[in-house]
């Protein structure tokens, strides 16, 4: 489990990743210099504001809708554009703070540096000189501090110096010495910048960096730390902001936590650090393969593995598989615990300041992006990871009560297409992928993921319901009855951020419409979810039947004219055929609408679009489509074409450093863009080929391909909070394991073979392929 390389990395795309919830590196180590781009998570630029609206509340989406349903749409989105798009203010984006530069003079010899997985450490070594150079470096959610350690094998030999320099507009730096030993350089700035604010907006932060040695000396020459015939440095980083603080105290947090760092010393930190990062880690494991074919594999640096992926197909390293899994996980951890202050963005909690220098902005996208960063933290069995999105949706439903009212006129809360640090719920800058009015309630089925994982009722009182119940109160008052149908639909809006043409002459395309697929199945399970949750806690009985009464208005999903699951509420032509979203099969994965058991014909018209979407000519291929294709795929049981599209994920769209990118000209990219959720969905898909339990049963090995014949798994996390552990040979399951945390009544599936399984609290049981089971004393081995 291990990320390694033969030679220096040359730019950010090839540098290794570290973070700590909050405080985000990446590592471009070589021999002549080592840089760190370092990143705050608060670090936006930006405020809170109140979008000015030019709506005439319901009065006005009457007149759209008419006209929607008239067959108007060039009108319709006319009067959309003029009252639903106002102009926007200081958004902000997350800024990178600053990066720190190493600069030795060393040789690069028999170079190697590596990012060990199941450590969360980077490790750098080579030879220089005849000398042997070796540099350690973690990010440390128990000390909240980046450490880093360097040495030689030959005393006194250690020469380097040190600079900071900043990546926001504003930004200070100085350095002092503390004895013969130490010195610290200090910093403070402030995240603004001019494309997405107006450059006098955004937090304030502040940091130090700290070098003590042994042997040798350390002096300050022109704000620079510069170390002299040492026998070995340690390095420790430490920063603030002042987002969502009422006093001045985070001012002092820095050289606080720095004091305390240097006291414990880089081991000290280093012993706390593998402790707290293992408790979370160490819970999955995941091997494909034979010991023998992983120790071969590993011996070819990670490059060219994926490069040998690229050109067999992933034929003959199926351990790739799972360390690009078990590298999902890591970055789970190193960029979101239970404590973080936001959850992960576009680009987690690292930021090569690409996407904050365009107009794609480096922030929250709601359209599928900000959800698969999270789409792997049940199964992974990292829930505490999950915390800091739930947090979030709590405070955006708080802010889009403003955006109901404002825009619709309506009760209960709203968000669209993207948000930010300080509570954004408005409609975006263009309707044609902005008006996506189930944005908000997309992120927010996440709350009730982790209550279906958990089981948790005190989750589900205090936090989960309260916030879905407002949600659905908003689309009790925003839906209307359909003239000719009478179903309730949503509208004006749009299928993110899919066009069609809605007649047979395929002239001219629209965006809007009235009852797009993908909010019916969000509302429907928003519905569902609200009415079992009122029952489960006894509360809310007159809204539990309103609920009743407006669930079986929703429209039925419908199978199109070219076989296919239709996208929207008629049978309109697909004016991009090959669009990378593919927000209709929402139903697919991750909802649970649409199964291979229960919905037979709907499972086959969701094959029938991913079929269609692939043929596309133009198919664009960015790292999120990717990974739903792979979900999809193993949703559909279909292992051989899950495993095809996480290969083309890994050995196509990956940097490097195994971080995923979208490609240039996507979306308006300038150029290839490093956006992380194709990790994280990437990591959810390989999950769903090993274990699903969506469907009221836990099933084993749905989708596992050809390709994987052999493999273990354990800690795996399946809905009712149970653990499973599973062995399989020559492509068969031999042995599997499931282990209650709470007492759970559900199915196990393997194949067609299904029992039913009850167990309680803390209780677990064995059982063989065929699903009989075993008492053994030492589990699966």
């Amino acid at each position: 489990m291990r990320i390694w390389y033969d030679r220096s990395a040359s730019d950010w795309t090839q540098g290794l990743p570290i973070g700590n919830g909050s405080l985000g590196a990446v590592v471009c180590s070589g021999a002549e210099s080592e840089i760190w781009h370092l990143t705050e998570t608060t670090y936006w630029s930006g405020r809170a504001e109140r979008t000015i609206s030019l709506s005439k509340g319901k009065a006005g989406l009457a007149e759209m809708r008419q006209l929607f349903f008239d067959g108007d749409y060039a009108n319709g989105e006319r009067l959309v554009e003029q009252q639903l798009m106002p102009e926007k203010g200081n958004f902000g984006t997350n800024v990178p703070m600053c990066d720190v530069k190493l600069t030795f003079d060393h040789a690069e010899e028999v170079f190697v540096r590596e990012l060990n997985v199941a450590e969360a450490i980077v490790r750098t070594g080579y030879s220089s000189g005849g000398v042997r150079y070796e540099r350690e470096m973690f990010a440390t959610h128990a000390d909240n501090v980046a450490a880093a350690r360097i040495r030689s094998e030959r005393p006194s030999s250690l020469s380097f110096a040190i600079d900071i320099e900043g990546r926001s507009q504003t930004f200070h730096a100085w350095a002092d010495a503390h004895g013969e030993g130490a010195a610290s350089l200090h910093f403070n700035g402030r995240a603004t910048e001019h494309v997405h604010s107006d450059g006098t907006c955004g937090v304030n932060g502040r940091g130090i960096l700290r070098v003590c040695v042994s042997g040798g000396s350390v002096r300050i020459d022109r704000n620079r730390i510069v170390v002299e015939l040492a026998d070995e440095a340690s390095i420790y980083f430490a920063a603030a902001t002042d987002y969502r603080t009422e006093d001045g105290q985070w001012l002092e947090e820095p050289e606080l936590r720095i004091d305390l760092a240097v006291r414990k010393g880089f081991d000290g930190l280093k012993a706390r650090h593998l402790a707290d990062y293992r408790k979370l880690y160490g819970r999955v494991n995941v091997e494909l393969g034979s010991g023998a074919e992983m120790l071969q594999a590993d011996d070819l640096a990670t490059d060219k593995r994926i490069l040998r992926m690229r050109e067999n197909g992933g034929q003959g390293d199926p351990q790739l598989y799972a360390l690009f899994y078990q590298f999902g996980r890591y970055l789970m951890i190193a960029g979101s615990r239970e404590d973080s202050k936001l959850p992960m963005h576009l680009q987690g909690i690292w930021n090569d300041g690409e996407a904050a220098r365009m107009a794609w902005s480096c922030d929250f996208h709601l359209d599928v992006n900000t959800e698969m960063n999270y789409y792997p933290a049940e199964t992974g069995n990292l829930a505490e990871c999950h915390l800091p999105l739930l947090r979030f949706v709590e405070r955006l439903a708080e802010a889009g009560k403003t955006a109901a009212q404002d825009f619709y006129g309506c009760e209960g809360w709203v968000a669209h297409v993207f948000t930010n640090a300080w509570g954004f719920a408005a409609p975006g800058w263009h309707y044609s992928w902005g008006l996506n009015v189930t944005g908000g309630l997309w992120l927010a089925a996440q709350l009730r993921e982790h209550y279906e994982f958990s089981r948790d009722d005190a989750f589900l009182r205090n936090l989960a319901y309260p916030v879905l119940r407002e949600a659905a109160a908003f689309y009790l008052d925003y839906m209307v009855c359909h003239p000719e149908t009478g179903h309730l639909v949503t509208g004006p809006s749009n299928s993110p951020e899919n066009s069609f043409y809605p007649d047979d002459e395929q002239t001219v395309s629209y965006t809007m419409s009235m009852g797009s697929v993908m909010d019916t199945m969000l509302v429907r399970e928003l519905f569902g979810f609200c009415i079992e949750s009122s029952v489960r806690l006894g509360t809310d009985e007159e809204f539990r039947v309103r609920l009743e009464t407006a669930l079986p208005l929703l429209p039925p999903l419908a199978v199109g004219g070219r076989g296919q699951l239709q996208e929207w509420l008629k049978d309109y032509g697909e004016a991009q055929p090959d669009h990378r979203h593919l927000s209709h099969l929402y139903g697919l994965y991750p909802g649970r609408e649409i199964t291979p058991e229960a919905a037979p014909a709907l499972a086959a018209a969701a094959r029938q679009t991913l079929d269609n979407r692939q043929r596309g000519a133009d198919l664009e291929d960015v790292e999120f489509t990717l990974a739903l294709f792979a979900a999809g795929r193993a949703r559909l049981h279909d292992g051989d074409k899950a495993r095809e599209h996480l290969t083309y994920l890994i050995s196509q769209l990956c940097l490097d450093n195994m971080l995923t990118f979208s490609k240039s000209g996507i979306a308006g990219a300038e150029v290839d863009i490093f956006v992380v959720d194709g990790n994280f969905g990437g990591a959810a898909a390989f999950a769903e080929m090993l274990l699903q339990s969506h469907a009221g049963e836990i099933h084993i090995l749905p989708a596992l391909p050809q390709d994987w014949p052999a493999g273990r798994f354990a800690g795996l996390r399946a809905r009712g909070d149970a653990e499973v552990e599973a062995l399989w040979e020559n492509g068969s399951l031999t042995a599997v394991t499931v282990k209650a945390n709470r007492p759970l009544e559900t199915r196990l599936r393997y194949g067609r073979t299904v029992i039913d399984l009850r167990l309680d609290g803390g209780e677990s049981r064995e059982f063989n392929g065929m699903l009989v089971e075993t008492v053994t004393e030492k589990g699966i081995n």
